[in-house]
């Protein structure tokens, strides 16, 4: 939960006539869980309601298979082709009923659009852009996460180079870990980033404009709504909810003597899954320790990683490299690879920067995913000990 902002032209007191040179404003209460949970209240100058026409829309996305083989994947995702826009050419990867996973290379500016199927977690890999939502803009810029809450509707506006984002769609809210907060929901002193770290939307922001679509994505499948009045017609608000970006590179790692477990990482959780940093930092620092990590068997978890930047430790010799994903499902015990433990022994630090998303129930993978797959990946550690 990011902390309460107002901005804009916001009355002192909730549910009371509002007006700005317009006339009279329309609220409108974006809240999670029901009534329950966080929410923000935005003032629209037309109500957000109305809808000239709705169409359902038969989009098409690979089908997602189950990894019966329990096979370990290294795809090169980052070879895959260069698309249009950031959210109807999304190259879907991996899934399951909480999450999917997709990957984008993108040339133009997206559509308005909105999920209604959860949150989205968008971590930019390359480039830059402007999310626009109803909320204001937030510049986004290579290593970000951008946290963007269910039902807002926004659009990725790109320069002429174009980014490359690797997508978490969730089936609920991404949040920051609750071991991070305080009772009052203060990031606590001691994790790995706080609030100064955290950037919001400058706003507000408004546009003018009629018949508006806007793509509309939920857990039945797609539609296009056709707003009366553009959207970003929101002249203030104030709120606990609304979209953010964290740089990976103001995430504090934590290290020790001796090897710290992933959980050290933690950056990110959501329903079904849970999201880790992996950053430039000190290696651990005992004259005997082995400073990349055992094998290991995370018997509820499959694990992917997408690396970013540097010289993965642990992956030493694989062929993986910067825009690689792995995928290690629950039943397979990965380690490092053969002659990795040697070539980490005696560095005093790494130089990696990765994104790991762990989740609960098995993932299935797509056809697109299969076509950036490293036949070799699976014999790479046919060696003596890791």
């Amino acid at each position: 939960m990011p902390y309460y902002l107002r901005v804009g032209d916001v009355p002192n007191k909730r549910h009371i006539v509002h007006r700005d040179s317009s006339g009279r404003l329309a609220e409108e209460l974006v809240s999670q869980q029901g009534f329950a949970a966080s929410s923000s209240l935005l003032y629209h100058r037309h109500s957000p309601s109305a809808l000239t026409s709705v169409e359902a829309l038969d989009v098409k996305r690979p089908e997602l298979v189950p990894n019966v083989a329990v096979e370990p994947l290294h795809l090169r995702v980052g070879e895959l082709p260069t698309t249009h826009d950031p959210v109807t050419d999304r190259n879907v990867l991996a899934g399951n009923d909480q999450v999917t996973l997709c990957w984008v290379r993108a040339s133009t500016s997206s559509p308005l659009y909105r999920s209604a199927a959860g949150d989205e977690l968008v971590f930019v890999q390359e480039g830059h852009a402007v999310l626009e939502s109803v909320f204001g803009s937030l510049e986004v810029r290579p290593g970000d996460y951008v946290v963007i809450p269910a039902s807002i509707t926004h659009r990725w506006v790109l320069d002429g180079a174009g980014v490359s984002l690797f997508v978490v769609e969730s089936r609920g809210h991404v949040d920051i870990p609750s071991r991070y907060l305080t009772a009052a929901g203060q990031l606590r002193e001691g994790s790995p980033y706080s609030e100064r770290d955290l950037r919001v939307p400058n706003g507000p922001l408004v546009r003018e404009g009629d018949a508006i679509d806007v793509l509309v994505r939920h857990r039945g499948g797609w539609a296009r709504h056709t707003h009366a009045n553009h959207p970003f017609d929101v002249v203030g608000w104030d709120g606990y909810v609304y979209p953010y970006a964290l740089s990976i590179r103001d995430f504090e790692p934590i290290v020790g003597r001796v090897h710290q477990p992933p959980p050290v990482h933690q950056t990110f959780s959501a329903p079904g899954i849970v999201v880790c940093s992996f950053v430039p930092r000190p290696l651990d620092f005992d004259p005997a320790a082995v400073p990349i990590p055992y094998h290991h068997s995370n018997v509820d978890s499959d694990e992917v990683l997408f690396y970013v930047d540097g010289d993965f430790t642990s992956r030493h010799g694989s062929g993986i490299g910067p825009g690689s994903m792995t995928v290690h499902p629950s039943g397979f015990a990965h380690g490092p690879q053969p002659g990795a433990v040697e070539a980490a022994l005696g560095r005093a630090r790494t130089d990696e920067t990765a994104v790991m998303v762990d989740t609960f129930a098995p993932l299935a993978i797509s056809d697109v995913a299969r076509s950036a797959a490293d036949m070799s990946y699976l014999s790479s550690w046919l060696s003596d000990r890791g």
